[in-house]
């Protein structure tokens, strides 16, 4: 087996497309409206359904797994993006079973937070150590 598998050749290509995009809240904003959905079709007895036939309780979760999917796919919408998902998060805690018994409703609010808290373009951050060496080092440098 050679050294260039295929494997190696996608998985720049992904990490490089993934820092280009609020990922990471994407992916929990989505995965907290999917908890949800799938605690509204759970058997058990503590499950309520508020409304129409519980039409805000599959309503909401759909609109958290799509904002959280679109976040991912157009970066530059995040900022709306991300208030939607926070407000049909906060909004799942009345009609969708206490928001999917909290999980959901805590991956949607952290996932919309890291969405709306992202921002493209941005240099690495130093760490303090980092910048003390290169202090130090500049300084030793002028006193020669």
């Amino acid at each position: 087996m050679s050294e260039d598998t295929p494997r190696q050749e996608w998985r720049p290509a992904f990490d490089g497309w993934r820092a280009r995009r609020p990922f990471w809240g994407g992916l929990l904003l989505a995965l907290g409206g999917a908890e949800i959905l799938f605690t509204e079709k759970a058997s058990l007895k503590v499950i309520m359904h508020i409304g129409m036939q519980g039409l805000a309780g599959y309503l909401l979760p759909t609109v958290m797994l799509l904002c959280g999917l679109l976040t991912i796919l157009s970066p530059g919408q995040r900022l709306f993006y991300s208030i939607i998902g926070i407000l049909s998060s906060l909004g799942t805690w009345l009609t969708s079973n206490l928001g999917g018994f909290f999980i959901g409703l805590a991956l949607g609010a952290v996932g919309s937070c890291m969405a709306f808290g992202w921002l493209p373009d941005q240099e690495p951050r130093v760490s303090r150590r980092k910048r003390r060496e290169e202090a130090k080092s500049s300084a030793q440098a002028v006193q020669l």
